[in-house]
């Protein structure tokens, strides 16, 4: 019995532990790197970013004066007070003007798209003069208005090539006002009377007879009557001078609001600003390009990669798929004014001094191929070089750039991790190109340290 009770002892004590030999059975074993094998394959560079589909050019569409004559509405009353001009037809969201369409009309009078980069800033008429005028007749030209020689001066031709425009539009162009022709008669009367003057001046004796006898006869009247006919004769000559400037200007005009010069055309009216009965302050609507574009923005890391050219894969929410270019980058991107948008500071890709700052991109589509997905979300793919055929390639986090620039490699055998020297190329979605420098080897399978 003892015996028994000895050996039960014995048996007990030799299967009990220690705490800390307890813990130390239960403890993981010892964790070794991670390893990630070589492989071949080939490499794609891509810069992904997410952009919209909008319309290009946006552009805010403002009249740059009055309609019809200053003095009255449209022109085509008599005198009195000026008359508020309010719009009458408004433009239509969404409609496509073509070069000598009509826009939009305010108090009954036109306002008439042209193409040109010139804007309409005052009114054009008879005696006008420079490179607003050479863009109208080139315009009506392109509309079968032809006016002769193409120069910078409106005169008479011109005129009459602009009442046949407005006539075929339906409308007629602003003749002179009921001021311009009173102004006209007393610039007129004004002639005639000092006409008259200085032929008093000339022969007093009314049965005098012949330009000889009346100057014979003054020449009796001393020095009284040569001071008359000096002023009459100037007032003769300032009377002529005022007519004659006046009528130089005098005749068939396009008032400054009638007429919106437009850089590229056709356009498409994106957003209208006013309706019937408002008054056309400030801008009346925006027009866009009749084309799509996709607008994007990168980090600046990814921007230094790109250049104008490079293809662009486009997909839409809806799953259309397309194939565009880059077309414009950074500062070549046209900001969006039109639309009330600033560009963020730093978003030209170097004003910042930043090298991450976003940079804005635009990308052309084929025409038509996107329209049913303007002001929508597109996903842009952008390649920017691919291997040449399959290479080795490792994760980037297997990479190890020591501070003098040497470039390496950890890889695993067995039990013991040896360095490899390589060279890195292209990398893209994780992976990087390698080659092993002269004397060290790296083959397919080889399994890389990416952690610990």
């Amino acid at each position: 019995m003892v015996g028994l009770v000895g050996v039960g002892g014995w048996f007990t004590g030799s299967q009990m532990q220690s705490p800390a030999d307890a813990a130390a059975g239960h403890r993981p074993p010892m964790a070794g790197p991670v390893t990630v094998a070589v492989e071949r394959q080939s490499l794609t560079a891509t810069v992904v970013a997410q952009g919209s589909v909008e319309y290009a050019s946006p552009r805010k569409v403002a009249l740059a004066g009055p309609v019809g004559s200053p003095d009255s509405g449209s022109g085509d009353s008599g005198a009195g007070e000026a008359v508020v001009q309010r719009v009458t037809k408004a433009p239509v969201a969404g409609k496509e003007v073509k070069e000598g369409d009509v826009l939009m009309q305010v108090s009954g009078r036109p306002v008439l798209v042209l193409r040109g980069t010139v804007p309409m800033y005052r009114t054009l008429g008879p005696g006008a003069s420079g490179d607003d005028v050479a863009q109208l007749k080139r315009a009506l030209a392109r509309l079968g208005y032809n006016s002769g020689t193409v120069n910078r001066t409106y005169g008479r031709e011109d005129a009459a090539a602009v009442s046949r425009w407005y006539r075929s539009k339906g409308f007629h162009a602003q003749e002179p006002s009921f001021a311009d022709r009173q102004q006209l008669g007393t610039l007129e009367a004004a002639v005639t009377t000092a006409q008259q003057a200085l032929l008093t001046a000339r022969n007093p004796d009314s049965g005098s007879e012949g330009s000889e006898g009346s100057e014979g006869s003054a020449d009796t009247g001393g020095e009284e009557g040569s001071l008359q006919r000096r002023a009459a004769q100037q007032q003769l000559d300032a009377a002529n001078a005022a007519l004659s400037a006046f009528q130089a200007g005098y005749g068939t005009k396009i008032p400054a609001g009638e007429i919106v010069f437009l850089p590229d055309l056709p356009a498409r009216v994106d957003e209208v600003s006013v309706k019937v009965g408002d008054t056309p302050s400030g801008p009346v609507g925006t027009v866009t390009s009749s084309k799509v574009v996709v607008q994007a923005v990168v980090p600046g890391n990814d921007a230094a990669l790109l250049k104008k050219g490079m293809t662009a894969r486009v997909e839409t929410f809806d799953g259309t798929k397309v194939e565009g270019q880059l077309v414009a980058l950074g500062d070549d991107v046209p900001k969006n004014d039109a639309r009330d948008e600033t560009r963020a500071p730093g978003t030209s890709g170097g004003e910042s001094g930043d090298a991450s700052a976003p940079v804005p991109v635009q990308i052309s589509v084929p025409s038509g191929k996107l329209t049913k997905n303007a002001n929508g979300s597109a996903k842009v793919t952008i390649e920017v070089g691919s291997s040449d055929g399959d290479v080795l390639t490792v994760p980037i986090a297997a990479l190890h750039t020591s501070t003098d620039g040497h470039t390496t490699v950890r890889v695993r055998h067995d039990t013991t991790v040896v360095k490899v020297s390589v060279e890195a190329g292209l990398s893209a979605e994780g992976q990087v190109e390698v080659t092993p420098s002269d004397g060290d080897d790296l083959e397919v399978g080889d399994q890389v340290v990416v952690g610990q």
